[in-house]
């Protein structure tokens, strides 16, 4: 328990950091948009690319990697579908609790997984968000815009213009074509990549709205409690009876228990969805994971 406080403490510290800075205006409210964009678009897909690309694709767990990744989420969704037709949530509502429930925050898995696990760990994770990024965002488009209809370009758009999917493609592709990262460039990912959990998770702190809290403490309680607690709980099913191999275990595991992404929100709003539901499930999930994620991985240590 005293190595994983000590692995997940530093990366919290950041949160609150970023959560800070920003209430006291430092550097500017101009700074905080410029550097999600540089990490979104820039950094971070870096760290995929290079992950990807030296990645032991011949794994011969990574086919069943995959299929328990679409069948938790599966299993994720269809629990989903199947509460909303008994409450009869609008989609403006049903695509915040989808969100809370589905989509993850990506930056302090990653961050998690490398603390915890290395690189090994990490190309597992790459691998996986080839794979959940964009289903669940074809989930989160749908469960946003059901009532008004939904069209294939409207899903297919966000997935094809994503720099995490385009970089886990590109990544994929050199790694295939057994090209490598010649001249240097493996350093140049790996300088860039170092770079982009660090601010990613400043970010993150800096996105925190407590404001939002009041209000919904019956949807927020339960919607968080089906992140944190429900759906690792799934996915260490899912692992159990695809018979994953520990590390894959833990990982699949780690990922199905992170807070929802920030970036739910801004799709939420683009969309016509509930932004002051949206921004209370990104707050009090971010907050309450710093111990969810503690018991999580302590049960990781003792059950796979």
């Amino acid at each position: 328990m005293t190595d994983l406080l000590l692995a997940l403490w530093p990366l919290f510290a950041l949160i609150i950091g970023g959560f800070l800075l920003r209430r006291s205006g430092f550097p500017s409210e101009a700074f905080w948009p410029g550097a999600e964009r540089i990490n979104y678009f820039l950094l971070f897909p870096a760290l995929l690319f290079g992950n990807l690309a030296s990645a032991p694709l011949d794994n011969p767990a990574l086919p069943r990697l995959a299929a328990a990744v679409l069948i938790g989420l599966g299993a994720a969704w269809l629990g989903l579908l199947l509460v909303r037709r008994l409450r009869g949530w609008p989609a403006a509502r049903f695509g915040a609790f989808a969100q809370g429930v589905l989509r993850f925050n990506t930056y302090l898995g990653l961050a998690v997984v490398g603390s915890l696990f290395g690189k090994p760990g990490l190309t597992l994770a790459a691998l996986m968000l080839a794979l959940m990024v964009p289903a669940v965002n074809v989930m989160s488009v749908w469960a946003l815009t059901a009532e008004r209809g939904v069209s294939l370009r409207s899903l297919a758009l966000p997935i094809l213009k994503n720099p995490l999917i385009l970089a886990c493609l590109g990544g994929a592709a050199i790694n295939l074509s057994g090209i490598g990262l010649p001249g240097g460039s493996e350093r140049l990912l790996g300088m860039l990549g170092a770079a982009s959990l660090p601010l990613g998770l400043l970010c993150v702190g800096a996105a925190l709205r407590p404001q939002e809290l009041a209000g919904e403490v019956p949807a927020l309680g339960w919607n968080c409690a089906v992140r944190l607690l429900v759906m690792p709980l799934l996915a260490f099913g899912v692992a159990r009876l695809s018979g994953l191999p520990t590390l894959e275990s833990s990982v699949l595991i780690l990922f199905f228990a992170l807070p929802t992404a920030p970036t739910s929100y801004v799709l939420t709003t683009q969309l016509g969805g509930d932004g002051h539901l949206m921004a209370g499930i990104i707050t009090l999930q971010t907050l309450l994971a710093a111990g969810s994620l503690l018991l999580v991985l302590a049960g990781i240590q003792g059950l796979v």
